[in-house]
């Protein structure tokens, strides 16, 4: 083993203070906002120095990169697992369905991938090039497969992927805007399924 690889190895105390870190700036950013939560606050949560921060993290800004891009990566990742899974290239709805359901679960994690990181352009450009672009060419190839055999119509895939994501993204954001953030399962049952008649079938009447 190199010198180099021995500087870089983290020890399993090391990884569990930084969870420790990420799971409280999580909280803090969801409830008070990144500007609205001092480091002091944070270090407070973690229940660490504050010194022991900026050992695992530049600044407080690197803690929110962190939180917010593995939040989305998170997020992304559960919603292409479903549709790998999916039974059937109709079966949308039913992906939704679960996944808003998952959304309500992680209330904080919602509010800061969705609401805070809309204030830090530098951040929302590195989560659109590092995470959302990646995922894109995933839901490109799903979606390319079932214009392939006939199930969608041709049409650009990378468009309809990137009208996907968007619609789950709307889902998210609606659980601080569109529905009430304690709504029962049949209301977010009959959101997933408005939003996903809309996405296979548009608003338009059949001639």
């Amino acid at each position: 083993m190199t010198t180099f690889q021995r500087v870089q190895r983290i020890s399993p105390a090391e990884t569990e203070t930084r969870d420790r870190i990420l799971k409280a700036a999580l909280r803090l950013f969801s409830q008070k906002g990144y500007d609205g939560t001092t480091t002091r606050e944070l270090a407070e949560k973690a229940g660490v120095a504050e010194g022991t921060l900026f050992r695992h993290f530049e600044n407080k800004k690197a803690i929110l990169a962190k939180v917010a891009t593995d939040g989305w990566i998170e997020i992304l990742t559960d919603l292409l697992t479903e549709l790998s899974e999916m039974g059937s290239y109709k079966a949308v709805a039913q992906v939704m369905r679960r996944r808003m359901a998952h959304l309500q679960e992680n209330a904080d994690l919602m509010r800061v991938c969705f609401m805070e990181v809309q204030f830090h352009e530098d951040l929302r450009e590195q989560i659109q090039g590092d995470v959302i672009e990646k995922m894109t060419d995933v839901a490109e190839a799903f979606f390319q497969t079932a214009m392939d055999q006939g199930i969608y119509r041709k049409m650009n895939p990378r468009l309809v992927a990137r009208v996907f994501l968007g619609m789950f993204a709307i889902s998210g954001f609606s659980q601080t805007t569109i529905t009430d953030p304690g709504a029962s399962v049949l209301e977010l049952k009959d959101m997933a399924e408005g939003i996903s008649e809309i996405f296979l079938n548009g608003v338009l009447e059949k001639e």
